[in-house]
């Protein structure tokens, strides 16, 4: 891919006019639908809930107000995480409830958090997508700290060790069923607007660890040019299948996924992005996103493009066209995932504390018509934002309400 000019995107970048072009795409937005969204973590209680066991009532007084958060945002869909680790936030046949809700894995909360986020979202005119992690199974390596019963538990050979924690291992067919089943049995029984998955498939790389398939490698891989493609394959079923399945369980859901902002590196592949990213999803995660988008599997794509406008190793403004062009001319919509997060941290790089950073983006987003809106990570931020990045974006892009895409 040709690098582009440094100066001419950071011009764009930093103008603040709207031509009659951007006037022209804006308008074709507002009758088509953007996507505003956000996502709402439950992993560790990143966003929610704000601590283990609390009641009920309070519970759901808290989703209320992050779900109140995203109207009072003009936000109008909601991404939720209800499978954060091989577990559940909703009464599920496969697997027990999450120790995210009671700080105890498999003890009933004594409520129905997907249920009732549905409920609430729909009342706020909100669309609310369900959220799961496929492989992740704990943060630790100790199967008898599982609930008792937990698949992992009951079939230890679907595990993997590494870096610390344990995954259900991609190549064993049983595992991708399991994992499918388990997915779609919420996507049956509740009225999803969406379904999501993040960007951990292959667990990131870590530093003098193996992820030990070899006896997975040894039962299923012939036939393959090495273990990074039959890795590949293995994920390219799991999206393929899961994708026609949701399809015919309820079709009207739609199916997408929030890779790692970066396929490839242009010095890796010629068709990569102008990056010099240390993780290549392709290369790194066996997540080839670049072709799920071109076989047609997905309706949408949200790269985590996470980098300030002129980060050197991952510019934004390099990342947001590259993906323009891989989505151009297919089914799958555009999202930018955008990393609200990092405003105003005195750790990120000087860019982040300027409170228009952020606004910038959906600047510079706005002239590429493939980009159908962004979501914003995560939900507390997007309820407090003491930079003030999220307010500007409002004021400067949200002034008035809009519809998800459809």
């Amino acid at each position: 891919m040709r690098r582009l000019s440094r100066r001419a995107f950071t011009a764009a970048a930093l103008s603040t006019l709207v031509t009659a072009g951007d006037a022209g795409a804006l308008a074709r937005r507002a009758t088509a639908g953007e996507m505003r969204g956000m996502w709402l973590a439950t992993v560790f209680r990143r966003d929610w809930p704000s601590r283990a066991g609390l009641p009920a009532a309070a519970q759901r007084a808290e989703l209320r107000a992050h779900l109140d958060n995203a109207v009072r945002r003009r936000l109008n869909t909601v991404f939720f995480q209800v499978r954060p680790s091989a577990d559940a936030l909703c009464p599920s046949p496969y697997e027990p409830w999450s120790q995210f809700l009671t700080g105890t894995q498999g003890q009933d909360p004594g409520w129905d958090p997907l249920g009732a986020a549905i409920e609430e979202a729909h009342a706020r005119g909100l669309e609310l997508h369900a959220w799961f992690n496929p492989y992740r199974v704990a943060s630790h390596t100790d199967l008898s700290l599982l609930a008792p019963g937990h698949p992992a538990r009951r079939n230890p050979d679907w595990v993997v060790p590494y870096g610390g924690k344990l995954y259900y291992n991609p190549g064993l067919p049983q595992v991708r069923l399991f994992v499918e089943a388990a997915i779609l049995d919420a996507v049956r029984r509740y009225p999803v607007d969406g379904v999501h998955f993040d960007d951990y498939f292959y667990p990131y790389p870590v530093e003098g660890d193996v992820f030990d398939d070899d006896r997975a490698y040894a039962a299923y891989g012939s036939g393959f040019a090495d273990r990074a493609a039959w890795r590949r394959h293995n994920i390219d079923l799991l999206v393929q299948e899961t994708a026609a399945r949701i399809r015919t369980l309820r079709p009207a859901a739609r199916f997408g996924i929030s890779p790692f902002g970066v396929w490839r590196n242009a010095t890796t592949d010629p068709t990569g992005s102008a990056t010099r990213a240390g993780v290549q999803t392709y290369d790194d995660l066996y997540a080839d996103t670049r072709k799920w988008v071109r076989s047609g599997w997905l309706d949408y794509i949200c790269p985590q493009i996470y980098w300030n406008i002129g980060f050197p190793a991952a510019d934004y403004a390099a990342l947001v066209p590259w993906w323009a062009s891989v989505t151009r001319g297919t089914r799958a919509e555009l999202y930018i995932g955008e990393a609200l997060y990092k405003a105003g941290d005195p750790a990120q790089p000087a860019a982040w504390r300027d409170p228009a950073e952020l606004s910038r983006h959906l600047t510079l987003a706005g002239r590429y018509p493939q980009v159908r809106g962004h979501v914003f990570f995560a939900a507390k931020e997007v309820g407090a934002d003491p930079a003030g990045a999220m307010p500007r974006v409002v004021a400067d892009h949200y002034r008035q309400s809009a519809q998800p895409p459809r």
